[in-house]
């Protein structure tokens, strides 16, 4: 745990070893049940994201990878998975854009670069983006600045894109709509009121959403996550606390992204088609 912990804390924009960025999955080898389809990943460039926008490609999507800030981080992941693509595939793999997902223009932007790079069949959105305040601040102790920051990215980012992603994803099968939830929402600890909140709404929008979409093929569902170790994670908290936090697991450690990209990659194939309006909790038991 402890080289893990410093290691993420050392260098937290580095995709760590897990992800598999040769393109391989030990979810899905060989297994290309996204063949020629275009998902676009918000958050692409790190943690559970990146993991996901690997193991998307390993499944045969073609991947554009939505982050900001830096883009070393995005442009490195999309150059590694473009690296191992094999003979006869088509190139690029994945592509890296910048996107705000709380700026409605940026989002918008976001899914012209796709149909720009790949054609105008957009089939899934995974909108993995989210923030989570470090300090931890209980309700009592959050700003009106706070609260609105945790909502500008997590609740209005994700419904600026699930939005975006109603109007233009493929219709008749194929359209996958991948919201990201968390299993605080039902731990609901101390210290998560502002985050827990953007989530539980996030959680009932993609619900409606599902109906919403009725007849067109687009399923949408909500991945909830616990405790993951990447850097938005490990942030705020000290070793002995990660280590608590493992203890609290039944499978006796904290998950990896890739014990997550799998469940995202199996939402997105045509053999999760009647699963909709879903919340899966992946956190190996911990509530």
């Amino acid at each position: 745990m402890g080289s893990d912990w410093n290691s993420l804390m050392r260098n937290p924009h580095v995709p760590p070893p897990f992800i598999g960025i040769n393109g391989s999955s030990p979810a899905a080898p060989g297994h290309r049940s996204l063949h020629r389809r275009v998902a676009i990943v918000t958050g692409g460039a790190g943690g559970i994201g990146a993991a996901v926008t690997a193991h998307l490609v390993s499944l045969g999507a073609r991947v554009v990878v939505g982050y900001v800030g830096e883009p070393d981080p995005a442009e490195k992941l999309v150059a590694a998975l473009n690296a191992s693509a094999t003979a006869g595939e088509p190139a690029p793999r994945a592509v890296a854009v910048a996107a705000d997902v709380s700026d409605h223009a940026q989002v918008s932007r976001l899914f012209d670069a796709a149909q720009e790079a790949f054609g105008p069949d957009l089939h899934v959105l995974v909108a993995a983006a989210g923030v989570q305040d470090g300090a931890y601040p209980r309700v009592a102790d959050t700003s009106p600045e706070q609260w609105d920051r945790a909502f500008a990215v997590n609740a209005r980012g994700t419904f600026l894109c699930c939005r975006e992603a109603a109007r233009r994803l493929a219709r008749g099968g194929g359209g996958r709509v991948v919201t990201f939830s968390s299993s605080n929402v039902g731990s609901l600890r101390p210290g998560y009121g502002a985050y827990v909140a953007t989530k539980a709404a996030v959680e009932a929008m993609t619900k409606v959403l599902a109906k919403e979409l009725a007849g067109t093929g687009i399923t949408a569902n909500s991945v909830a996550p616990g405790p993951v170790a990447t850097p938005m994670f490990y942030a705020g908290k000290s070793e002995e606390r990660v280590a608590a936090v493992a203890g609290e697991c039944p499978m006796g450690r904290i998950g990896e992204p890739m014990d997550v990209a799998p469940v995202v990659g199996f939402l997105c194939t045509d053999a999760a088609g009647w699963i909709n309006g879903q919340v899966i909790r992946v956190n190996g038991g911990y509530i």
